[in-house]
């Protein structure tokens, strides 16, 4: 879940610590803050700061990229985040290409000389054995006829 938070603070009403302009991001556990900023000097700068809370504490951590170095900072994030898409989409089509290969070999029924290949589930942690074994019982299917080994009774009287 992401919520964005932004304020732009005009010259006459800059904050404390100099700042000009704040845009919070609220993740699930982490939230970002970028605050552009002026020195004492003039000098304009942002301020990237993440901020967790990590056994009870707030744990925060900064960057600070000069005015001069924004555009090869956001060049490089740029690039990196292409970078991410691509093996993201890499990866989808590769999960989809596996996917159409497994319902392809079930639909097919497994190998030619075999009967279908069964779908085996397993529960987490448990062997692949044990639950071939569990499979391999309940293939078991049909009419079951059980004969008593019990001798009838002539004595018993019915009332």
């Amino acid at each position: 879940m992401q919520k964005n938070q932004t304020k732009f603070l005009g010259k006459d009403i800059m904050g404390i610590r100099g700042e000009l302009f704040t845009n919070q991001v609220n993740l699930d556990k982490r939230s970002y803050y970028f605050n552009v900023k002026e020195n004492r000097n003039g000098d304009v700068f942002l301020q990237i700061v993440e901020s967790k809370i990590k056994d009870g504490q707030d744990e925060r951590r900064d960057i600070v990229v000069f005015a001069d170095d924004m555009k090869s900072f956001l060049g490089g994030m740029d690039e990196s985040l292409r970078a991410v898409e691509k093996i993201q989409r890499e990866r989808a089509k590769i999960r989809a290409e596996k996917k159409a290969a497994k319902e392809a070999k079930y639909a097919a029924g497994g190998m030619p000389e075999e009967k279908p290949a069964k779908k085996v589930y397993r529960r987490k942690g448990e062997s692949r054995l044990v639950s071939e074994r569990k499979a391999e019982r309940k293939e078991i299917s049909g009419r079951l006829h059980v004969v008593s080994k019990r001798q009838p009774d002539a004595e018993k009287t019915e009332y």
